[in-house]
């Protein structure tokens, strides 16, 4: 994961998470006191989905990592005998790639949630 994709993925949820919020809001201004059966399921769609992208997010994070700590843990780096500042050069580019790969592993659930709401409430409407 490079720090480009990371700063895409970003940029995307700062786009579409403010049109999501002001489609759904806009949305609960007109639906007035008794919403309608497809409204509320937008509005029970909207909770339940922060639950899912943040379990989602989590387990991505925590697979990636245990990912990066077996790569680390097999990496010959360890057995090589390399001299004390060549181990500690090694290390930091390791924890670097690991730290990237791990916020882009995060950041990906809740990216691609608000892309694909942004793209399916502009379809909808306010019918």
């Amino acid at each position: 994961m490079n720090p480009f994709s990371i700063a895409n993925q970003s940029i995307g949820i700062a786009i579409a998470a403010p049109e999501v919020i002001a489609h759904r809001m806009l949305r609960m201004m007109l639906a007035g006191k008794e919403p309608s059966k497809r409204d509320r399921a937008e509005f029970d769609r909207m909770s339940s989905e922060k639950v899912a992208a943040f379990y989602e997010s989590w387990n991505a994070m925590f697979a990636q990592m245990a990912r990066a700590n077996m790569r680390l843990m097999l990496s010959p780096m360890w057995w090589a005998r390399p001299s004390p500042g060549n181990l500690s050069k090694q290390f930091a580019a390791h924890a670097r790639q690991a730290a990237l790969a791990t916020i882009g592993a995060g950041l990906a659930p809740v990216h691609r949630r608000a892309a694909s709401n942004a793209k399916r409430l502009r379809r909808v409407g306010f019918k």
